[in-house]
């Protein structure tokens, strides 16, 4: 694996975990919408570990499909949006979590997510 693949998983990883903090952090200044659990500290790090392995899976499924999938990382980008944006929607459904918090989520997903396969497109290449 190439050092800019490395590079793209560390960048890739710093946007995912910063965006929905900003965004979820908008959303407590406008609606009040705190952070689930008693610790924030605790949450925090759950979201940091959590998104280093969807940024590990985002840039190592890219890196080796990179052949196939060329030059259509937003297409790319897309998928996993789409995926992950089915996901809120069934979180919200669900008693513990409410549609506050999986607009938050889509909301993040929607600016995280074309700029990580931007990132992929500058740094991981065919």
């Amino acid at each position: 694996m190439e050092m800019k693949t490395v590079l793209a998983a560390i960048f890739v990883w710093a946007v995912i975990f910063t965006v929905p903090v900003l965004v979820y952090g908008a959303f407590h200044a406008v609606t009040g919408l705190q952070p689930p659990g008693n610790s924030p500290t605790l949450f925090l790090l759950g979201t940091a570990v959590s998104k280093l392995g969807t940024a590990i899976a985002f840039v190592g499924i890219f890196y080796l499909a990179r052949d196939a999938i060329g030059g259509q990382w937003l297409f790319y980008a897309g998928i996993w949006w789409f995926m992950f944006v089915v996901g809120e929607v069934g979180q919200a459904i669900t008693p513990d979590y409410s549609w506050e918090e999986a607009i938050a989520g889509i909301v993040s997903e929607t600016i995280y997510f074309p700029a990580s396969g931007l990132i992929l497109s500058w740094l991981v290449r065919p």
